[in-house]
């Protein structure tokens, strides 16, 4: 019989796919990996809209109790990809284009500013860290690991958003960032986005390290503008 610390070693060997790390070093947790097979099989549409989500059905499938799931479904409804209702299963939501298109708006605004004071305050280790980070994205690429490449690329945005040095900001843009992930990281699929995703990285980097707010700013804002159409052509969606 499976114990739900073997079903955990399963779900974190599956983590080419299902992983959320935020590089090597952060390990996570079982309701974080459901949550991410979970919000996979949402952005897919394996779970349509309006399927009941069963507690019980899912900690069997998973091998698991259920209070990761649980808590999974708890996060899944954060990201708006799962209504909570009282006393009954939650279901599968997945958001209207309008409020989705809004996500992303707000997370293009959030790491603009990032970025932008990171250019003003990153310390010189933090530059190198930055820098360092793209480096390993740059290797990733030959690869071709949607998912290795995703975990780096939240790794490389944690290091803006730290180097802004304004606690609150990052507080605010990490919670947008956990909301929008699964779109994110869906992204990540398409043709050839890898190697793009890594150029839009490029110019803000460059900025960055050159210490030009407006610069950082504006290419940081073009590149989440990109990661929302590229979701939308993996969707078959046109966000506005």
């Amino acid at each position: 019989m499976r114990t739900e610390a073997s079903a955990h070693q399963d779900l974190t060997n599956t983590t080419h796919v299902d992983g959320a790390r935020y590089g090597s070093a952060r390990r996570t947790t079982l309701a974080e990996e459901l949550r991410l097979r979970l919000a996979d099989d949402i952005v897919r549409g394996m779970l349509a809209p309006g399927t009941a989500l069963d507690e019980t059905e899912l900690a069997r499938r998973f091998g698991v109790s259920r209070t990761p799931v649980r808590e999974a479904i708890r996060l899944l409804a954060a990201s708006g990809l799962v209504e909570a209702r009282a006393h009954r299963a939650a279901v599968v939501a997945r958001p209207s284009e309008t409020r989705l298109a809004g996500m992303f708006e707000v997370m293009a605004e959030l790491e603009a500013l990032c970025a932008g004071l990171a250019a003003e305050r990153m310390t010189s280790s933090e530059r190198l860290a930055l820098d360092r980070r793209h480096e390993e994205l740059r290797a990733l690429i030959r690869d071709g690991d949607p998912q290795r490449y995703h975990e780096t690329n939240e790794a490389f945005h944690a290091v803006i958003y730290g180097g802004a040095h304004n606690a609150y900001l990052a507080e605010l843009t990490l919670d947008t960032r956990r909301r929008v992930s699964p779109f994110r990281r869906a992204q990540f699929r398409n043709l050839g986005r890898l190697a793009k995703s890594h150029a839009e990285h490029d110019r803000v980097v460059l900025a960055i390290l050159r210490g030009d707010r407006d610069g950082a700013g504006a290419a940081m804002r073009q590149h989440i503008e990109k990661v929302r159409d590229e979701y939308g052509v993996y969707a078959g969606l046109s966000l506005p």
